[in-house]
Formats: structure tokens, sequence, C-alpha cells
């Protein structure tokens, strides 16, 4: 009787999700409903099989029109009538329906921080590694040649994938993205150079001269990177974009193409987003991870702040580093976290991002040489996940040139392992524009599995066999308390565990079971760090009425309209101008 009760009293929406069924049809997305019947939308259509002519005229029968292959994800890109979205959902090959949602993009002292000069001094470099940024395209610049030939680029393969085609980068986030973690501080005489300065760099623009982008343009990318892995030893991907969770990440085909280059041997690393002050749920920043950085497979960076040492022992959280677990699979994100406010790296004087940011991100170019005044057109300062990510895509690079037999599982097993743990409990940060102050707390949805410490990692020699898919966090209304649980029957963090009875949280977390790293026992005790008293927004994450409740998943603001149309640079403008 009790959960008759509890049925009776849901929402139609909230038993629409519990059923599986979504605005009455289990295959289409939940943000296709609400639009006008003779509205013409982009979608895209995943199907039971890889598409053929036969599947496209399933939708062109309809009066769609066919306008791209994604064969990585059994899909296709359409133009179709919205009225005739439930039609088509109701055809056997039609395994679920997303609308072609917008994505959006989210060192001086940062390599000294995560070990990268010890990296260096021993010669790991990145030669011979490819990887690929997709983003908002790479401007070829004299810290990107090849450390023999200044006018030999390492960026050694580029295309476009956007609605306006461009050679370069007129937005700047790509270029700033690939210094991080292949510039060879030429311009800079050694101040600002990358985590892995002698890589291969392969260009997939994704996004317009505003950020701006699509699913479509991505997954198209994708399949790119999957076709030339062979070609050019593309062994890691590099996505600092994202969006809103819309759907489990078994259902979107943005999660959905990552996972098949993670299968291909590829290691992809995506930010986390930058919506860790966003309280418009009440969670205070809780379970705002952006996909694709919500599906197990990945690894998903969030951002620290050096605090202008090159000690970590005095490193801070970012506040607006996105928090988990994430929306509708609870995933415990994010992975592993590293520098990402303020980090100076390549630009062109030209982009967008130069034009319209705060004149606080600008670097004096007396930093390079002590006889120029002005600010540098080839430097500029930016904040974010989006800076964080590349600095773990250097690092694998690196350890894929010391050991190139390792696998995606294995090389992020050895990461989130050696990750640094040592961090106080809470820290406050003030926004330097607004004058806001946010308070964070260090617990495993905040920091994961720690800071990333390259030279660490390069020096372990555990070998994952099991899949290192992020394990899921479970909430019981019973006790109130929340635990942890593998994301597949055969994950690395289960009974039988890489590394047994140790926990990868370190002294903080209290697991001494034997039932693996992650185990069956909650890791937050009353009164703990994690604790189940502590932040309200944490306490908000299981209510009825919030992101992960039965009323709804995904708060109002994932579910606006401007999740169809969406406003380029949304996700990276939070973030831009840093926080002291």
């Amino acid at each position: 009787m009790k959960n008759s009760n509890r049925l009776m009293n849901l929402t139609l929406a909230g038993w629409l999700v519990l059923t599986g069924t979504v605005f009455g049809q289990s295959k289409m997305a939940r943000d296709l409903a609400g639009l006008a019947a003779d509205a013409d939308v982009d979608v895209i259509v995943q199907f039971t099989e890889a598409p053929t002519a036969k599947q496209h005229r399933k939708v062109t029968d309809r009066g769609g029109r066919h306008k791209k292959d994604l064969g990585v994800v059994n899909s296709g890109q359409y133009s179709i009538s919205a009225g005739k979205l439930a039609d088509l959902a109701d055809d056997a090959d039609v395994a679920y329906i997303t609308p072609d949602r917008p994505v959006k993009a989210m060192l001086d002292y940062a390599n000294s921080t995560v070990g990268a000069d010890l990296a260096l001094k021993s010669n790991f470099d990145g030669t011979g590694i490819g990887i690929a940024v997709i983003d908002s395209g790479v401007k070829q610049a004299f810290d990107l040649s090849e450390s023999k030939n200044i006018f030999a680029s390492r960026i050694v393969y580029a295309e476009d994938f956007t609605d306006t085609p461009s050679i370069n980068d007129p937005f700047g986030h790509g270029t700033h993205v690939a210094g991080i973690l292949a510039g060879d501080a030429f311009l800079s005489s050694g101040k600002f150079r990358g985590i892995a300065p002698n890589v291969s760099v392969i260009s997939l623009r994704v996004l317009d001269k505003n950020g701006a982008g699509t699913d479509s343009a991505v997954i198209a990318a994708i399949q790119r990177a999957i076709d030339l892995k062979t070609k050019y030893n593309i062994r890691v991907i590099n996505l600092s974009l994202g969006r809103a969770v819309m759907e489990s990440y078994k259902n979107d085909p943005l999660c959905q193409a990552v996972e098949k280059a993670w299968k291909a041997g590829i290691v992809v690393v995506v930010a986390a987003g930058n919506s860790g002050r966003d309280n418009s749920a009440g969670t205070l920043g809780y379970g705002t991870i952006q996909s694709p950085g919500n599906d197990p497979y990945v690894i998903t960076v969030g951002a620290m702040k050096t605090m202008n040492s090159t000690s970590r022992a005095d490193d801070l959280i970012a506040s607006y580093s996105s928090k988990g677990p994430t929306a509708i699979d609870h995933v415990v994100k994010p992975d592993i976290l590293a520098p990402g406010n303020r980090v100076i790296s390549l630009i062109s004087g030209g982009a967008t991002l130069y034009q319209v940011s705060n004149t606080v991100n600008l670097v004096p170019c007396s930093y390079l040489t002590p006889l120029c005044t002005g600010n540098s057109f080839y430097y500029y300062r930016l904040s974010g996940t989006s800076m964080a990510a590349p600095m773990v895509s250097g690092s694998v690079a690196l350890m894929l040139q010391k050991q190139p037999t390792l696998t995606p599982d294995q090389v992020k097993a050895r990461l989130m392992k050696t990750a640094s743990k040592t961090f106080p409990r809470f820290s406050t940060a003030t926004e330097p524009i607004t004058g806001l102050t946010y308070t964070s707390q260090y617990d495993i949805f905040t920091v994961g599995a720690g800071y990333l410490d390259v030279w660490a990692a390069l020096n372990n020699t555990d070998l994952a066999t099991k899949p290192a898919m992020s394990p899921i966090a479970v909430y019981s209304s019973k006790t109130g308390k929340v635990t942890l649980k593998n994301s597949a029957s055969n994950g690395l963090w289960g009974d039988n565990g890489l590394w047994g009875d140790h926990a990868v949280w370190g002294n903080y977390v209290w697991l001494s079971s034997a039932n693996g790293l992650w185990g069956d026992n909650g890791l937050w005790g009353d009164n703990g760090l994690w604790g189940d008293k502590t932040a309200s927004g944490f306490n908000g994450l299981w209510g009825d009425k919030t992101l992960f409740g039965t009323t709804t998943t995904a708060s109002k603001s994932q579910l606006s309209a401007n999740a169809l149309t969406g406003v380029g640079g949304t996700t990276l403008s939070i973030a831009i101008n840093g926080e002291n």
C-alpha cells in the first residue's frame, strides 16, 4: 500500500520517466515534446543497425530529408516535420530519436604543479602520439611547429565539420586548448609550454566563430578520428565542449560515439563543465556534469586553481567546476582534476574570445621580453574545465609514449589511482568581476579520484584487466546513505578490484572491507567528509522535486527551449574570467 500511495502521488512527468515512457514515446527524447507539428527539426535517428538506403527511406517517406550519415552510432542526421516523429518512433528499426542538440565550448605554474616538468626532463614529450582536438579549430602558431623546423607544422591533419568552413580558428578556443596540450613555448622562451610539447595535433573543427556547434558535427568528427587512428596514431581525443544531459548515457548519441572511440582504443578526455555554481535546481551545483562527460567510460576532468605557485599543496578547487553525480544515471563524476583557472596558452589576437573578453585575461608582452610594452597577441588567459581537460590529454600522451600498449581503461585506472588526494574540507572563492563568493566542499562528487599527478602516473606499473567505468551512486531512502556500485558487472571496482582493500580516495575514506575499491559500503558516514549532514545541496540531490527525484530528471533550465536553439559560448562564459 505504501508503494501504491507513492505512485499515486507522482506527477504525470514523473510517472512517464519511471516507466521509461517519455511523452508517450519511449524512443523519443523529452526535449522533442511541445514542438509545433508543422515545425521542421533537425534530429539524430539511432537505428538498430547501421543505416542503409532502407533506413533512410523510413525518414524520407515521411517527408524528411537525409543530411548526414553518422555510422559510428548507427545513426543519421535528418530534417523532418515534428509531427512525423511519433510515427517514425513506432518503427521497429528505430532505436531512439534525439534533437541535433547544440554543444558549446567549455602553463607556467600548471606544468610544475602536475609534475609535467619532471616528465619533460626524462624526455617524455608525447613524441609519436596523435591527439584529436575536436573543438573550434586550431590556428597554426610557431609553438605548434616541429622542434627542428619552425616552418613545419605539428598540425598534421585538419578538417571542418561546421556550416561556416574555416582553415583557422576564428573563435580561439581550440587553439588555446591545443597550446595547453601541445605548445612548445617557442614564442615565450620556454615559459608557456604545453604538457606534451611534441605530440601531433589532428584538428577537427566542430564549433563556429561563437563557440557553438551540434551533436551531429561532434559525432562526425569522432568518426573521423576513429577512421584516422592508424594513419596518425591517434590515441587521444580531447573534447573541451559539452551540453546538458537530456537522457541516460545509454541513449545519448554523443555518449554512444565517445564509447565507440574508447572501444576502438582511443582515450577520450572530456571537460566536466563549468556549472558548479548553478543552484537553479536547488543542488548548489551538484548534478551539473555535462554530456558526454556523463559517460562512465570517458575520463571526465574538473578544474583546479594553481594559486600562482608551483606547489600543489596550496591549490584549491575552482568553484565553477561542475559536480556529480550525473543527471539520470548518477554516475560518479568527475574522475580527476587538473589545473584550469586562468591558464595562459595560445590564441590569435583576432579571435572572438580575445576580442570580447575582459582585460583581466590579457597577458602583458613583458612576460615574453623585458623590452616589450602592451599586451601579447599570441598568448591569453582562459579559465574553465575546457582548460583542465587538455592537461589530462597531454598527460595521457606521455603515458602512451612510455608504454604504447596501454589500453584506455589502463590509462584511466592509473591516472585515478595516482592522483593526489590531499585536500582541505572546504574552501571559499571570489569571482573577480562580480565580487561574489562561493564555498566548495571537497567530496567525491567535487574532486573525484583527486588531482592529476603526471609523474606518479608515469611511474605506476599497475595493469587493469577490467573496464574502468566510473561507478554509480545509489541512494537509500530508508537509511539516507549513499553507496557505490559498478557501472558494469565486470567492472574494475568490484570484488576483485585492482587495489583490493585500499581506497582510491586516500585517508579521507575509511573503506576497509573486502569488497574492493568502491565496495558495497557507503563512503559517507553521518559525521564524515562525505556526510549526509553537510551541504544542503548534497541533500537536495535526492529529493522528490530535484534533479534526481521522481517528478523530473533534468532541471528546468536544461529542458527549456534554449536546449534546442542554444547560444554559443554560454558554457565557457561562466568561467572565462576565472576566480581568485
